[in-house]
């Protein structure tokens, strides 16, 4: 199942909590400049910050910063402005000023952490299928920039220990999230799982945003990681409305490919349901279903329970591609130099030569498995065009193995009677004329 991000997003809406705390985080305490910081020097700058920084309406505290701004384009205070700005256009709901001026921050400052970890965020949250690449390039630049600032990133004089400890640790959720989000869409599930886990590791209270990616990286995942089964269970207890049925069917449709049937999964529903812990007890796993078996075994089974007369076209492809020498001899030397007759697809045509697709898969991908030589050449009116399904006759003189051929000879058309086309009918027997009275 191939399921975009952006079908994620549908399923599970991103809350706006952590982006909210960002940009509050971001604003500095409304008063003039504290002395150990920067100080402007000239009283017109300086009036000109101050009365912006302390308007309440944050329509007029934008307003103000942006003529600051634009009026002092050097100063000082022009990254205390910008991430004051960013909070002021956060708390007026204007997300895309918001987005503007972090973005001018991060011209400013490359290695501002709340600006990237804001951008990161908010690219993500607003993804959709017109601006999907875009996105995608812009996530991965600010997640990036951001992880990589992240540990020389310093505490906000005033802030707890505990509290610099808990928001360094949201900020690298943001940034590990955001490059989990790039590394599921370009199908890297490994790395996308690492940074999922990751990100759900620094969460103080993990969210469906990165718990339903993550169970999608496990069970996309070639082979499938079982514990990608517990997260999608735990993805749809957050999930509202019918997104929550929605990824139950779509995890229980794995489970059952995965697992060979569906026991065990109400057991298993029940066990993460009840469970505190969005992460799966240690050592959890799901028994695997036991190994098809392999081309030569079904060959060989195959040829042991039915005739090869009897054999479907198809399976004679299985048994004579399958590599097992003694059972695909068997059948060629059943089928060899006889007459037998086929449906099959036209793939190219002359009045010579036909390839065809008879066996079903090979139909669907429109792929030839028989040259078949004429008998005489069609007349240009009978030969068939590339799409069509013919009935026809022809005697098997040859195959390879891989890629799978059969060539087949003496080739005849047949109509739906399953007599040749083009054949002259038989001459009508006469009678010998009745002898005449005497």
């Amino acid at each position: 199942m191939k399921k975009s991000l952006v079908a994620i997003l549908l399923v599970c809406t991103l809350s706006g909590a952590a982006v909210q705390q960002l940009a509050a985080q971001a604003a500095p305490p409304q008063a003039a400049p504290a002395a150990q910081k920067p100080q402007i020097k000239d009283p017109a700058e300086y009036n000109a910050y101050v009365n912006a920084i302390q308007q309440q309406d944050p329509n007029a505290k934008a307003q103000g910063l942006e003529a600051f701004l634009q009026t002092y384009p050097n100063s000082v205070m022009k990254n205390d402005a910008l991430e004051t700005l960013m909070a002021a256009y956060q708390q007026a709901g204007n997300g895309q000023k918001m987005i503007d001026a972090a973005t001018r921050l991060v011209q400013a400052d490359p290695n501002n952490v709340k600006a990237l970890a804001i951008l990161t965020y908010t690219y993500r949250a607003s993804i959709n299928a017109q601006n999907l690449q875009q996105n995608l390039d812009l996530i991965q630049q600010y997640a990036t920039k951001g992880e990589a600032a992240l540990p020389n990133m310093t505490k906000p004089e005033g802030m707890s220990d505990a509290d610099f400890n808990k928001m360094h640790n949201e900020l690298a959720a943001i940034f590990e999230g955001g490059l989990g989000f790039v590394a599921l869409q370009k199908k890297d599930n490994a790395t996308a799982a690492k940074d999922f886990k990751d990100a759900i590791g620094h969460e103080s209270q993990p969210t469906i945003a990165d718990i339903y990616p993550l169970a999608q990286a496990d069970l996309e995942a070639k082979p499938i990681n079982p514990e990608g089964f517990w997260f999608a269970i735990k993805a749809a207890q957050m999930a509202q409305g019918p997104g929550q049925q929605q990824i139950l069917d779509y995890a229980r449709k794995k489970y059952i490919r995965y697992h060979g049937g569906e026991d065990g999964w109400a057991d298993l529903v029940k066990q993460a349901q009840g469970s505190t812990s969005v992460m799966p007890p240690s050592g959890f796993t799901v028994a695997a279903a036991p190994p098809p078996p392999s081309p030569a075994e079904q060959a060989a089974d195959l040829v042991k329970n039915k005739d090869p007369k009897q054999m479907s076209f198809a399976e004679w492809q299985l048994v004579l591609s399958s590599g097992n020498t003694q059972a695909a001899d068997t059948v060629f030397n059943t089928i060899k130099d006889k007459s037998i007759k086929l449906a099959a697809n036209v793939i190219t045509a002359s009045p010579t030569k036909l390839t065809l697709a008879g066996s079903a898969d090979d139909i669907d991908d429109k792929k030839a498995d028989i040259t078949l030589t004429m008998e005489k050449p069609l007349p240009a009116k009978l030969v068939p065009q590339p799409g069509a399904q013919i009935a026809m006759e022809g005697t098997v003189s040859s195959y390879t193995p891989n890629p799978f051929m059969m060539t087949m000879t003496e080739g005849v058309l047949l109509d739906k009677n399953g007599k040749p086309i083009g054949a002259t009918p038989a001459a009508p027997a006469h009678k010998a004329p009745a002898k005449k009275s005497q």
